[in-house]
């Protein structure tokens, strides 16, 4: 296993919850994976090592707080995407 196998982005698991909350039928894997790029390169990082240190460490507020900018900024990613698609 790799340095970078050893860790993870906490909002990247956020996000994608995120995403599926607000899948719609016509949403394509493609549309989406640009969404889940806008979205997490408009967030802050929070790298962790271990899940379970994650979940211990974080307050309920803090992760209800990650988790409602992970839906706002999924929300702004699928504007931004949608303006921005090439025809």
């Amino acid at each position: 296993m790799s340095l970078r196998d050893a860790i993870d982005n906490f909002y990247e698991r956020l996000v994608a919850d995120a995403i599926d909350a607000t899948r719609e039928g016509a949403d394509t894997a493609d549309y989406l994976t640009d969404v889940m790029c806008v979205a997490l390169n408009r967030l802050p990082t929070r790298y962790y090592r271990h899940s379970i240190d994650m979940m211990f460490y974080l307050a309920d507020e803090e992760l209800r707080e990650m988790k409602d900018r992970s839906l706002a900024a999924v929300k702004d990613a699928r504007v931004f995407v949608t303006g921005h698609q090439r025809e």
